[in-house]
């Protein structure tokens, strides 16, 4: 139950409460929950019994779980771990930008002007990527207490960190959900959101960018491709059923992803009748929806605006903790296992590392970098990541000897089909998704950033190459 609930802690994020809404509105409403469902099982649920089996198999979290695969081939796991690395630095000030916005709230309530007082008063936005402003020390100081929390819940280790933290967080976290959705469902207009929602446009379906979304959607929810869930099956027991754990893990999160849907999309049909604007001039993605769009709509509520406000930044919260534990683990267990180190030398080394990268996305700028690293972290990095890893460990190591470790173990046996679906199916949709990207960007940008601006964002690819076998040169210390 510790391994699902960590597992489900690393999946559910930030963006199954903001984006998986926004994604299924823009992408054909209802008829998007097709290719979505098609990727999970195809790609998502494969990619995750892999990640689960190399990590059971050998009882090493990823680079040298890799390396224990294939001679040569740790520097793959490290690629991983970086990612991963690179990611957190960033998305630890997105969970701050949600506390210090929970903090004013039951501080203060409800800003007149969301939008200027989250850009302005909160970020303090500086007027370009050139223009890096002051840093906003009340991000600053909230983001110094997220990594506060991490490391608390970090230092305890696994038995008394992870697991109790996550046998806390996610069950808290379903409850504000589903108060948030049963909220949503008694508003006037709230219909008219989940309509919205639900209503399919199957002809979207013939366009390849939603099923490039979906397949996107499904990949980075579950957190494949960090070495997270190679790190969390490292710590199984032997005899754990790991197709089980797959699927439960897969479904939970997909499943919570499809119910804050309807939380979001109640509510902001119901700003839709209470203000007259209609539902498709409300809506807006990512930051927009959870920092502006949706505390708007909550303060519209006829009663406990300011409630319900709390619970939705306090989700985001929990959310946002639950998977930068889940990342930060990955660094911490791959360099406990690499230089031998203590969990508390190793979580302090990597800590060091973070409190000196996260600051620079607290200042004016800080947006700016934040979008374009973001860009080229999960949506190219990520992908090469799990690419490597498939090629290594079953291509290379073997998806049959894999595959047999998993069916002495499970309940659901896995036939020859999952070599391909994990070996050849979804390397061939990864490698699509980032080339495709790399095709829009050479031709049309990114984000009307200058194209200088876009290629030193597009760098931090190779300096993850170098650093991985950089660190695959330094001497492992036995132990």
């Amino acid at each position: 139950m510790g391994f699902i609930l960590a597992s489900v802690g690393s999946a559910i994020g930030l963006g199954n409460i903001w984006r998986f809404g926004y994604m299924v509105y823009t992408n054909g409403g209802g008829a998007f929950l097709i290719p979505y469902i098609v990727a999970l099982l195809c790609v998502g649920i494969p990619l995750m019994i892999l990640e689960f089996a190399i990590g059971h198999y050998t009882k090493k979290s990823a680079p040298l779980a890799l390396e224990k695969l294939h001679n040569g081939s740790e520097w793959a796991g490290w690629f991983a771990v970086i990612s991963g690395f690179i990611i957190t630095s960033y998305y630890v000030v997105i969970i701050a930008w949600c506390l210090y916005y929970l903090i004013i709230l039951l501080i203060y309530g409800y800003p007149s002007d969301p939008n200027t007082y989250f850009f302005q008063n909160i970020l303090q936005i500086s007027s370009g990527v050139e223009d890096i402003g002051g840093v906003s020390y009340g991000i600053l100081t909230s983001t110094l207490a997220v990594w506060g929390i991490i490391a608390l819940i970090l230092s305890a280790g696994v038995k008394n960190g992870l697991e109790k933290a996550n046998k806390i967080m996610i069950p808290f976290l379903l409850f504000l959900v589903i108060l948030l959705v049963l909220n949503a469902l008694t508003l006037p207009g709230a219909l008219t959101g989940i309509e919205w929602y639900l209503t399919p446009d199957f002809s979207a379906l013939l366009d390849y960018n939603v099923w490039l979304s979906a397949f996107s959607q499904i990949f980075f929810s579950l957190s494949l491709g960090f070495g997270i869930l190679i790190a969390y099956a490292s710590y199984l027991p032997k005899k754990s059923d790991l197709t089980i754990n797959a699927f439960t893990v897969s479904l939970l999160n997909c499943g919570f992803s499809f119910l804050a849907g309807f939380a979001v999309f109640g509510t902001l049909g119901y700003m839709s009748y209470t203000s007259g604007i209609p539902l498709d001039k409300v809506v807006s993605e990512g930051i927009g929806l959870a920092f502006v769009t949706f505390p708007k709509a909550l303060s519209l509520l006829p009663f406990g605006s300011k409630i319900f406000g709390i619970v939705f930044f306090l989700a985001l919260v929990f959310a946002g903790i639950s998977s930068a534990v889940s990342i930060v683990e990955a660094s911490v267990s791959a360099i406990m296992d690499k230089f031998s180190l203590s969990r508390k030398k190793a979580l302090l080394y990597v800590l060091a590392l973070f409190i000196i990268v996260s600051p620079i996305f607290t200042t004016g700028a800080g947006l700016y970098y934040l979008d374009i690293i973001d860009h080229f972290a999960s949506g190219y990095l990520l992908p090469i990541a799990a690419i490597l890893e498939i090629i290594i460990a079953i291509w290379l190591f073997g998806g049959d000897k894999l595959r047999e470790h998993v069916n002495k173990l499970s309940e659901i046996k896995l036939g020859v089909w999952w070599k391909y679906l994990a070996g050849v199916i979804s390397p061939i949709i990864l490698t699509a998704v980032v080339l495709l990207d790399a095709s829009n960007v050479l031709t049309s940008g990114y984000g009307g950033y200058k194209t200088t601006y876009v290629m030193l964002g597009a760098l931090i690819i190779p300096l993850t190459f170098v650093v991985s076998i950089i660190l695959q040169k330094m001497k492992t210390i036995k132990g």
